[in-house]
């Protein structure tokens, strides 16, 4: 096969593709200059549409109403922005060898990329059951959700297990959201996490609280304190039921799993190490400039049912709990900030207007100080609105 060659080359087909193509294109990329190289088969698009709007009952998403960089507010990038910008969008290719000291990349099907800069964009995998050793954990209709084809497979057993019973493994992002989408559909859900509570990498057990409760109202069973050691199956290999670890045996048609993800690195493993940077201080060097650190604020949020919350800063610290936090409230209004030394390093916001959303990323990015614990909680949401 002929080699190809480029100036820059993006490995994955993700968000952070999608975004940094962007910014490529804004720096002045000449055409021909850039590549990016993706096992998925279409353009790069917002992930978190798949545990949300992708499987909806009604409002479904669908591409191309989802293709980065919507999820900002920005252009959608359809599969023929990237050729009107000169950009080789390579898709259903993935790289098996990645050799940085030759500048050389070979994918599955012996193809050749060379390249000078190479952006490495190749996210997570999803942990799977089965890299345990879980019995049963390969049997049919256990789903994990990380590519739209995945959302597929999910969207058909939906359709397919009308009215059927669903156990959703995993109390993070994926668990909260994909039994909101599920009991939407008309499945019996049921939760179980070892936790104490869920989401307990960022929610307080004040926050926890709220959307356990609110989840429990909407139906939804919650087990706590226990995982999944194995999968009953039918005759077809189907998924039957899950055991649990303190002996409770759960009927299931449907199992989804989100325990978490782990970096895909193993590409470069020995051959780079991590540093901060970005397409501003690509081009920057270039040109014998210096720019600034990428001044990154973190920034999750997450949408179930009628709720929709955000989180910006860095959740460390003491933590004051804000608000009507009544999993009964009409309002669903309340939060949380984080204090460390004196600032207010973090913040959390659910069911905020655009404009109190905005006053909450405000307070992470500025981390004003806090006069006292009391105070803040008094002032709750006022103090990030005076910011």
């Amino acid at each position: 096969m002929a080699e190809k060659a480029f100036k820059y080359v993006i490995l994955g087909g993700g968000v952070a593709a999608g975004y940094a193509a962007r910014e490529f294109a804004n720096q002045g990329v000449n055409p021909g200059e850039l590549a990016i190289i993706s096992k998925e088969s279409v353009a790069p698009y917002e992930r978190p549409a798949l545990s949300k709007a992708y499987l909806f009952p009604k409002g479904t998403a669908r591409l191309p109403g989802f293709h980065v960089c919507v999820g900002s507010g920005g252009e959608k990038l359809l599969p023929e922005w990237y050729t009107e910008k000169g950009i080789s969008l390579i898709p259903n290719t993935e790289v098996v060898k990645a050799d940085l000291a030759s500048k050389t990349l070979v994918s599955a099907a012996g193809e050749t990329f060379k390249y000078q800069i190479l952006i490495i964009a190749t996210g997570s995998t999803v942990i799977r059951l089965s890299d345990f050793g879980v019995q049963g954990a390969d049997a049919k209709n256990i789903f994990y959700l990380r590519e739209i084809v995945d959302a597929d497979k999910l969207v058909e057993a939906i359709k397919a297990k009308k009215n059927g019973k669903a156990l959703v493994v995993g109390g993070g992002y994926i668990g909260l959201e994909l039994s909101a989408a599920l009991k939407m559909n008309n499945i019996d859900v049921s939760m179980v996490y070892p936790e104490p509570w869920c989401m307990p990498r960022l929610f307080t057990a004040n926050l926890a609280s709220f959307y356990e409760g609110y989840y429990a109202n909407k139906g939804i069973k919650i087990i706590k304190g226990t995982v999944a050691t194995g999968f009953g199956t039918n005759e077809d290999m189907e998924v039957m039921d899950v055991k649990l670890k303190d002996g409770r045996v759960m009927e299931a048609d449907i199992v989804v799993v989100g325990v978490g993800g782990r970096p895909l690195t193993k590409l470069f493993k020995g051959q780079v190490e991590e540093e901060k940077g970005g397409i501003k201080a690509i081009f920057a060097s270039e040109q014998g400039s210096s720019i600034d650190e990428y001044n990154y604020l973190p920034y999750f949020y997450s949408r179930a049912f009628d709720l929709s919350w955000q989180f910006y800063g860095d959740n460390v610290g003491e933590t004051v709990f804000f608000g009507d936090g009544s999993p009964t409230s009409t309002t669903h209004k309340f939060g949380s900030y984080w204090i460390k030394e004196g600032k207010v390093v973090g913040a959390f916001l659910e069911g905020g207007t655009p404009e109190e959303n905005k006053a909450i990323a405000k307070v992470a990015r500025v981390q004003p100080p806090a006069q006292s614990l009391d105070q803040l909680a008094t002032e709750g949401l006022t103090f990030a609105c005076k910011i």
